[in-house]
C-alpha cells in the first residue's frame, strides 16, 4: 500500500470489544451471555439500516438503547441489568494489541476513528482506554446524520483531510464496512478477528489480516 495519507479505524468490533460489557457480568447474565451480546449486536446494526433508509435518524446511543432492550425480552435478561451494562458500553475494552499498534503508527502517519459512534461516546471510549492522544481526530457519523455505510459518512475523511479517497487506509473488522469504505474508494483492511466469510457485494478488501499486529507489515 502506497501514497496513504491518513489511517482510518472503524471503533466498534475494531478497536474496541463488542462482547466486553456483557462478558464483565456473564456470572449475572448466564451461560447465554454471548449469544445476548450478538442479538444486541445485530439488533442495534439493523437499527442504523433501517433508520437510514428510512430517512428517520435517531444517534447510535439512542439505537444501542432500544437494540439491548430488544435483545434483553428476546434473552429473557433480567431488566435491573440494563444500567449496568449501558454504563459497560461506555467503557468497552480495547483489543490488546491495539495500543501497540497505534504507538508505533503515529509515527509514520496520521490516525483517526471513523464511527457510528457519537462524539460524546467516542471521547468517553478513547479517554477511558487511555489511546485518546494517538488519534488525530475522532469522527462521527452525527455530522451528516446518517449511518454507515453511506457515502457520506467515508466522505468526511476525505474532506477532513483534504485527500482522495485512495489516499485512506480503513480498517475495519466488519465486512459491511469494508464492502462500503471500498465502494466510497478507500484502501479497506479487513481485521477478521473470528476468521468469518466474507460478504458477496461486489467490493473486497485490499488485504486481510487476523489482528492489527500485522498492519505494520503493510504500512
Amino acid at each position: 500500500m502506497s501514497n496513504i495519507k491518513v489511517c482510518a479505524f472503524d471503533a466498534y468490533g475494531t478497536c474496541f470489544d463488542i462482547n466486553s460489557a456483557a462478558k464483565l457480568i456473564k456470572n449475572k447474565i448466564g451461560e447465554s451471555w454471548l449469544d445476548f451480546s450478538n442479538t444486541w449486536r445485530t439488533t442495534q446494526l439493523e437499527y442504523t439500516w433501517l433508520r437510514s433508509l428510512m430517512k428517520n435518524h435517531k444517534d447510535f446511543w439512542k439505537v444501542t438503547i432500544d437494540s439491548l432492550d430488544y435483545a434483553m425480552k428476546v434473552h429473557g435478561i433480567k431488566s435491573k441489568y440494563k444500567k449496568e451494562l449501558l454504563q459497560l458500553y461506555k467503557k468497552l475494552e480495547v483489543y490488546p494489541e491495539l495500543k501497540m499498534c497505534l504507538n508505533t503508527l503515529r509515527k509514520k502517519i496520521k490516525c483517526c476513528i471513523l464511527s457510528n459512534g457519537t462524539p460524546k461516546l467516542l471521547k468517553q471510549l478513547t479517554k477511558q482506554a487511555k489511546i485518546e492522544h494517538f488519534f488525530d481526530s475522532l469522527i462521527s457519523i452525527e455530522k451528516v446524520k446518517i449511518f454507515k455505510p453511506h457515502p457520506k459518512v467515508y466522505q468526511q475523511v476525505t474532506k477532513k483531510y483534504s485527500c482522495k479517497p485512495q489516499q485512506v487506509c480503513f480498517l475495519s473488522s466488519n465486512s459491511w464496512d469494508v464492502v462500503g469504505s471500498r465502494s466510497y474508494g478507500f484502501q479497506s483492511i479487513w481485521v477478521n478477528r473470528s476468521n468469518k466469510n466474507f460478504d458477496n457485494l461486489d467490493f473486497k478488501p485490499i488485504k486481510t489480516i487476523q489482528d492489527l499486529r500485522q498492519l505494520k507489515n503493510l504500512l
